[in-house]
């Protein structure tokens, strides 16, 4: 078992930054894949970006390419979201997850432990 506590959220006007953190606790950190998800109201859960287990590979959504940064600090056991340039549109509930795996993981299904999500809302 692995818990995911998401912190950091909040609201920022549209251009601004916020940075959330991802603590992990259980197994071993470094031994899993992890992702940040987002879900706005009546819309799906989507992958933001996802990272492996070393920190060495990255996936970002075309959607927050150039404006995020997803980071890992195995030894915090602690996984990062950096947002900047902020826009209405990125305002829902942003979700760590985990996955078994070690390479960067895009599919939802692979994902096996999730936090409780943290509010982001942007506005304009």
């Amino acid at each position: 078992q692995v818990q995911l506590v998401e912190s950091g959220g909040g609201l920022v006007q549209a251009g601004g930054s916020l940075r959330l953190s991802c603590a992990a606790s259980g197994r071993t950190f470094s031994n899993y894949a992890m992702g940040w998800f987002r879900q706005a109201p009546g819309k799906e859960r989507d992958l933001v970006a996802a990272v492996s287990w070393s920190g060495g590979s990255t996936f970002y959504a075309d959607s927050v390419k150039g404006r995020f940064y997803i980071s890992r600090d195995n030894a915090k056991s602690t996984l990062y979201l950096q947002m900047n340039s902020l826009k209405p549109e990125d305002t829902a509930v942003y979700y760590c997850a985990a996955s078994p795996l070690v390479r960067v993981v895009t599919e939802f299904e692979e994902y096996r432990y999730w936090g409780q999500g943290t509010q982001v809302t942007v506005s304009s």
